[in-house]
């Protein structure tokens, strides 16, 4: 029997709360094994060295940042994790379309 597929779009900075709810939710998800999928768009790509989200990556999670975000809002991405996806809309459209439950944090 196939995983439970769970996406997630975060598009908030590192100030806001949602960037912790979102980290406890892909914890508790990867835990009981569902399959997670994670995007940074807009702000959201503010997170991407975010430790909360590096550790969770070495837990299975599937993270994907906005490239044209990533150059919008001046982060770098020379040194990133190999693990880590930077793409654009066609995946996150691919995620949404792919996931059992898809929830987005704006």
């Amino acid at each position: 029997m196939a995983s439970t597929k769970f996406g997630i779009l975060l598009s908030t900075p590192p100030s806001h709360p949602s960037v912790q709810t979102v980290a406890n939710l892909c914890r508790e998800a990867l835990a009981q094994g569902v399959d997670m999928y994670l995007y940074f768009i807009d702000e959201g790509v503010k997170n991407l060295r975010d430790p909360r989200y590096t550790e969770l990556v070495d837990r299975g999670l599937k993270l994907f940042v906005c490239a044209y975000g990533c150059q919008q809002h001046g982060v770098p991405t020379d040194g990133i994790d190999n693990r880590v996806s930077l793409c654009g809309l066609v995946v996150l459209s691919n995620i949404v379309n792919g996931c059992d439950r898809f929830l987005a944090f704006t």
